[in-house]
């Protein structure tokens, strides 16, 4: 069922972020109106007719617990989607790509304030399925994509694409955009949903915007909640690796080996850190290099206590 909200601009709720920082390319008016829908149906039938009048339709899909880093991928929609057009941000919590002992049932939720947050940005829907949508008892289908999700996070974490593309292929069906903004943040994500999209003719324009960094150089992420003070600081060591790799291939081409063990030194290095992975890759294949240079990209995943973190950047 669909409910329509609406609120007053001006009477900003306490705390809220500024509105310097989350205002789109067009200026609000004082009264936005955001739409709350959690049926499939209701959404299905909102962005067909959206379709059909020739509207563009950004996307943003999410898991919630919204932070800067959302909020710029929701500016990035508003430019994208146009005046006349749609954005959407759907908030869904995917149990699929969870894989056994990680943080499925503990993963930071807080809806109300996630509303907040996109009426505050100027979406024009929020989308918020409940499990028995997605996925009924007797659901068995899946989608999912063979080369580019190997390595990386598809080899640390088995299974966990498969659950990415096939929520990503439902939301599509569902929402029927125009396009879709994802983060620079999960690189590998989104080069697999870009192929997917590709491969299974989704009419569907992929858009990756830059990643938000904290004032540290720590990539913005929901699971950054987890992380105590002492935690956030040594977490600062992915973003430190990373330029150490782009200062090093800076000068001249190196071999990824030497660059991996400099990682791995400088992780092993934070008391309370461990690392996943590390690794150099050309990113147009993801194919993993054996000598670095300017253009190649670096990945990697980190545990800080107990929260696994990741990064990348173009060196």
């Amino acid at each position: 069922m669909a409910n329509r909200m609406v609120v007053v601009a001006r009477c900003a709720p306490k705390n809220h972020i500024p509105k310097k920082r989350i205002a789109s390319a067009a200026v609000l008016p004082k009264v936005w109106r955001v739409r709350i829908i959690s049926k499939i149906s209701a959404m299905r039938r909102l962005g067909l007719q959206w379709r059909r009048a020739g509207r563009p339709v950004a996307f943003v899909p999410t898991m919630g617990y919204l932070h800067r880093g959302h909020l710029s991928l929701m500016r990035r929609a508003r430019r994208v989607a146009g005046a006349r057009g749609r954005v959407v941000v759907s908030v869904y919590v995917n149990p699929t790509q969870f894989g056994p002992g990680e943080d499925f049932s503990r993963y930071p939720r807080d809806r109300t304030r996630d509303q907040r947050l996109c009426r505050e940005a100027g979406v024009d829907v929020f989308f918020a399925p409940s499990d028995a949508e997605m996925y009924p008892p007797d659901f068995s289908a899946s989608a999912q994509e063979e080369r580019l999700s190997a390595g990386m996070e598809g080899r640390s974490r088995p299974g966990h694409f498969r659950g990415v593309t096939t929520i990503v292929a439902k939301l599509f069906n569902i929402v029927s955009p125009t396009a879709a903004v994802f983060g620079a943040k999960d690189f590998q994500q989104a080069a697999v949903v870009r192929r997917m999209a590709r491969d299974l003719n989704f009419p569907v324009r992929i858009v990756v915007a830059p990643t938000v960094r904290e004032a540290g150089g720590l990539a913005m992420s929901s699971r950054n909640k987890y992380l105590t003070p002492a935690q956030r600081r040594q977490a600062g060591v992915l973003w430190r690796a990373i330029q150490h790799a782009k200062t090093a291939v800076a000068r001249h081409p190196v071999p990824a080996a030497r660059l991996k063990a400099a990682a791995r030194r400088m992780v092993a290095a934070q008391s309370e850190a461990r690392l996943d992975y590390v690794e150099f890759f050309d990113p147009e294949t993801l194919k993993p290099v054996k000598t670095a240079a300017p253009g190649t990209r670096m990945a990697l995943a980190v545990y800080v206590g107990g929260t696994r973190l990741i990064d990348n950047g173009e060196l």
